[in-house]
């Protein structure tokens, strides 16, 4: 098995010499190896996390009251970077809209507490 790892080390070391046309220092390979290691955690993480949506989905779907987050839950599994996108976008004019409207209600109740006194 360690000799599979080291085999497998040296041949991305090479290609990566291949790529860069020199050979890379041992701070270089120490960063390398370090961002792939990284890239394979987030890589778990994220195949963790969808496991648990696809199980939640599931749940909400049993449930008919929560269909609409089954709904939800299901485009955001299918297209997670669009439906975060819409999402946001979505917050913010929701957000934008509640602090007009309660700007509003105050001056509506300002204005009909002036009226009646």
């Amino acid at each position: 098995m360690a000799e599979t790892t080291t085999q497998d080390r040296r041949e991305r070391e090479l290609q990566v010499a291949r790529e860069e046309g020199r050979w890379l220092s041992d701070d270089e390979h120490e960063a390398i190896e370090q961002q792939h290691q990284q890239r394979i955690v987030q890589g778990r993480r994220d195949s963790a996390t969808r496991n648990k949506l696809i199980i939640l989905s599931g749940v909400c779907v049993l449930i008919p009251p929560l269909w609409p987050v089954a709904l939800g839950l299901t485009l955001y599994l299918l297209f997670p970077k669009s439906v975060t996108r819409i999402g946001l976008v979505a917050g913010l004019i929701l957000g934008a809209m509640g602090v007009l409207m309660m700007t509003l209600l105050a001056f509506l109740t300002v204005w009909l507490i002036n009226l009646i006194f």
